[in-house]
């Protein structure tokens, strides 16, 4: 037998199916830490990201024959369930949650990367002032720009995966991230103007 390590999702999830208890600790163990930190991104809260965390498992445990191969893979599965639960809970909240600016992770984002979110005029600021600019900017972006910042950019996700999640089509997703990008680009100048002034 393969190594928990060399299965693919699709053969752990055919032995949990089965039974095997071990399989969906693989499963999970390969998961986990992708949906917390997405349900964090959104919502800045640790305690509604665990929530999150665990509902996803607990819904692939209860419904786990609605996944289908043929419409994307188990990651974009589990994710979709995630989403799922962040929106719930802004509908509960009946606003869009704020970002915590002292817990939100910008640590994926390169100010120098070519997929970076900050444009050239901004590349002279240090990578610090940087990280924590864009950081103060994605916390502003409303959540439908969020997402798919927080999906293409935080979680590396394709274009065609975060459009399967999101349930529209590829072009959306690519709208959407540009409009993201264009949001922040004018935050990130605005923040600058700011850092500027004040150590002029």
């Amino acid at each position: 037998m393969k190594e928990q390590a060399e299965c693919s999702d699709g053969d752990l999830l055919r032995r949990m199916q089965a039974g095997d208890e071990e399989a969906f600790t693989a499963i999970y163990h390969r998961h986990q830490k992708g949906i917390y930190r997405f349900a964090f991104q959104m919502t800045g809260s640790p305690e509604i990201a665990e929530e999150v965390t665990q509902e996803v498992f607990m819904t692939l445990i209860r419904h786990h024959e609605q996944f289908d191969p043929l419409k994307g893979s188990l990651q974009a599965f589990l994710f979709g369930i995630g989403r799922n639960h962040v929106l719930r809970y802004f509908e509960r909240e009946r606003e869009y949650v704020s970002l915590d600016p002292d817990n939100f992770d910008a640590s994926h984002i390169s100010s120098d990367s070519p997929e970076a979110v900050v444009a050239d005029p901004l590349s002279e600021l240090t990578r610090e002032e940087a990280a924590t600019q864009i950081r103060d900017a994605v916390m502003s972006l409303p959540a439908i720009y969020r997402e798919v910042v927080v999906l293409c950019e935080l979680q590396e996700m394709s274009y065609t995966e975060a459009a399967q999640l999101l349930a529209c089509a590829v072009g959306t997703v690519r709208s959407r991230l540009h409009r993201a990008r264009s949001l922040l680009l004018t935050k990130l100048k605005a923040l600058r103007k700011v850092s500027s002034g004040l150590n002029s």
